[in-house]
């Protein structure tokens, strides 16, 4: 059977023994409704619960929580248990930790996520075996970091990894050990060949979105692709720190904080070019448009954010995915022009070696031997 999480908001007189007692009541009557209750998350300050769930489906939960307590979800969506156990740590009830029947879990489904990597400084570097060995140094040291700070790792690509953690504390003890190790393997005044990029977000599992973490993780991956600086981090991981910190600050120069104006700009850039980028006839004129800014202000706020203008930002983005598409092998450099906004191959050969250092169809070709 599929696995759901359901997301409970509760009123500020829920207390964790509360909660444990709502779970109680849902295992006592789960079989009638064909369900097995695997586990909750608590979330005091918050005030959410999240219910891992065993279902036929997602009216069996409803109606096994209506017949329970009352405490009917606001949000429902189906889930894979090593995703959650990658993210949350475990898919079952904690051992008892209390000597009460009840087992009051008062754990929160809050995470901080981390996006980090190494990557070549140029993008013409893209090819050069020196730089992917020194890429893959580096990738071992942030493991070796990531290993004393209690971080899970969720994912690994080839530039990056995605990594949870239930501390906001231990997550930014960890991206400054990280920064510190890189700077002294690669204190050069010549520059280095490859680049640090660390990006933090926090968030809960379940909300408006239908996948896990999912908006929490689309940020953080737009603040590690996009924004300029050499660690980013949302305002709420910053103030989190903070408290949990004594109001210890940490050093300005080591970050970049990214204001909560900041951040939904950010969103919406992302996602209205992430709808539009393949329409050939997309120009600055439909983001003006889209966002009711004047082109000058619109200048400003890219700029400010990626360091590029928004030309360069709409072509940057374009030539990205088109190295996707020639990484899937799967399509020809015409295709992969077109399907990328390009309405001239000629053109997007020129852009694609100003920026990769390589004409497409070489790239196409290294691919294949």
């Amino acid at each position: 059977m599929p696995i759901y999480m359901d997301r409970h908001d509760v009123s500020k007189e829920v207390t964790a023994e509360i909660v444990a007692e709502l779970h109680q009541k849902d295992l006592k009557i789960q079989h009638k409704f064909n369900c097995k209750g695997l586990t909750y998350w608590f979330d005091d300050k918050r005030k959410t619960a999240f219910c891992l769930v065993e279902a036929p489906n997602k009216d069996a939960i409803k109606e096994m929580h209506d017949q329970a307590h009352g405490e009917v979800p606001h949000r429902i969506i189906e889930v894979d248990n090593a995703i959650v156990e990658s993210f949350l740590g475990r898919i079952e009830d904690p051992e008892k930790s209390q000597k009460t029947e009840l087992n009051i879990i008062n754990d929160p489904a809050f995470r901080v996520i981390m996006v980090v990597g190494v990557k070549p400084s140029f993008f013409r570097k893209i090819l050069d075996e020196k730089v992917n060995l020194l890429i893959k140094e580096q990738h071992s040291e942030i493991i070796k970091s990531l290993s004393n700070y209690n971080g899970r790792l969720v994912k690994r690509n080839q530039d990056r990894f995605l990594i949870s953690y239930d501390s906001v504390t231990n997550a930014i003890k960890c991206a400054l050990e990280i920064q510190i190790n890189f700077k002294k393997n690669f204190n050069t005044k010549y520059g280095s060949p490859v680049k640090l990029k660390i990006s933090l977000n926090g968030g809960v599992p379940v909300d408006e979105k239908e996948g896990f973490f999912e908006n929490t993780i689309k940020a953080a991956q737009s603040y590690y692709d996009l924004v300029v600086g050499e660690m980013v981090l949302s305002t709420e991981v910053k103030e989190l720190y903070e408290s949990e910190n004594s109001n210890n600050s940490i050093a300005s120069d080591s970050f970049v904080t990214l204001k909560p104006s900041e951040e939904k700009f950010l969103k919406d850039l992302v996602f209205f070019t992430e709808k539009e980028w393949c329409n050939p006839t997309l120009n600055i004129r439909d983001f003006t448009q889209y966002f009711g800014y004047s082109k000058s202000k619109l200048y400003r706020k890219i700029i400010t954010l990626t360091g590029k203008s928004p030309n360069i930002f709409l072509k940057d983005y374009r030539l990205t995915k088109a190295l996707q598409f020639l990484n899937k092998e799967d399509l020809n450099v015409s295709e992969v022009a077109f399907e990328t906004g390009f309405n001239s191959l000629g053109y997007f050969s020129k852009c694609f070696q100003e920026s990769f250092g390589i004409l497409p169809s070489q790239y196409l070709k290294s691919k294949c031997l």
